[in-house]
């Protein structure tokens, strides 16, 4: 049975821009239901504890009168594409498909917002409107492990980067999948407000405020089961406690009552990674914290992340996270939200 949902239409004030930015989503027929709710969820839910100058939202129509969406839902949108004038921030939710059209006025509409500063995200498969609306020619893009190689063929002049969660080039972003969306939509949240609001977000969305690869990330188990958590648990606690200490196979296999050869295997199945991959992960989570909201000088969040020198923390920012500390706490640190927007950045 089809349901109906109707978005009542409000009014929008140009004066209130600059206090509380207006984010607008961009709707069709045939509209991607999850790539929507992410947009809703990120910046159309009231926040009051977020304080008064959070966004404000609405949701301009592709297509006149009702729209159904993935799922049997019907509703009526906001406006139609005219509300696009007014946004700072523009949304695309998915598109109807990679081959399927875009309306001549719908990227008129983008190209005009573009030229006025607007910033124009894409979630999953909305690449494509943004790319029809030739937003993407000579820049880095990228979408769904489905379509990447689609988007490459059918607009060469796009730099297609198939192995990366989100893509940030200051005033046009693209996420992978469907759930990049939440990630690319929690980093736009840290830019303008910070990793301490991105991180509240996040917090009430039940999900990491920043995730760590591309896509192609399988566990084949990533949660130990009960009997497992009881031996293993401890000694990641004791682990992340003591992130400087270099922790041989032989002594953590000994404290968890296990051969070499078992704990590896085991550990491995638990954790979805080695014990040396596991523990530089979490000096990076830690040296992040401490770069997005403290102040604290290099080599302080070098010693207390468990790297130990300025020299070697660098290094794995840079390998594994293709920036640097100093770029990175520029971009997510507490005040980076007040600092404008970053240059051209192609995320984790």
């Amino acid at each position: 049975m089809p349901y109906m949902l109707k978005i009542m239409p409000k009014s929008f004030s140009a004066t209130q821009s600059l206090q509380n930015p207006l984010v607008v989503a961009l709707a069709y027929d045939g509209l991607c239901t999850f790539e929507f709710g992410v947009a809703v969820e990120m910046f159309g839910l009231p926040r009051p504890e977020m304080g008064e100058d959070w966004y404000r939202f609405a949701v301009a129509s592709v297509d006149p009168g009702e729209l159904r969406a993935t799922g049997g839902v019907r509703f009526v949108a906001d406006g139609g594409i005219e509300l696009l004038a007014e946004a700072g921030t523009i949304i695309v939710p998915g598109w109807r498909g990679a081959d399927q059209p875009v309306p001549e006025a719908v990227c008129q509409a983008l190209r005009d917002a573009h030229q006025r500063g607007t910033r124009v995200l894409s979630i999953c498969s909305g690449v494509f409107v943004l790319a029809a609306a030739g937003l993407l020619s000579g820049r880095r893009a990228t979408t769904h492990w489905r379509y990447t190689d689609k988007l490459g063929a059918l607009y060469p002049d796009i730099e297609v980067v198939p192995d990366v969660l989100y893509v940030d080039s200051g005033q046009v972003l693209t996420s992978a999948g469907s759930a990049a969306g939440i990630d690319l939509c929690l980093h736009l949240i840290r830019r303008d407000f910070g990793s301490e609001a991105a991180n509240r977000v996040a917090r009430r969305l039940v999900v990491p405020p920043h995730r760590d690869g591309g896509q192609a990330q399988f566990i084949e188990r990533a949660v130990p089961d009960v009997h497992e958590s009881a031996r293993l648990g401890p000694l990641l606690d004791r682990m992340r406690e003591r992130l400087g200490e270099d922790f041989s196979i032989a002594v953590l296999a000994k404290a968890a009552g296990m051969s070499e050869r078992t704990f590896l295997r085991r550990f491995e199945a638990a954790t979805g990674t080695t014990p040396a991959r596991w523990l530089l992960n979490e000096r990076l989570s830690r040296a992040r914290q401490l770069l997005e909201e403290t102040a604290l000088g290099m080599e302080q969040v070098a010693e207390a992340s468990g790297f130990g020198s300025t020299q070697t923390l660098r290094h794995h920012f840079r390998q594994q996270l293709s920036t640097t500390p100093a770029a990175y706490r520029a971009t997510f640190g507490r005040m980076a939200g007040q600092a404008g927007v970053p240059a051209e950045v192609a995320a984790e």
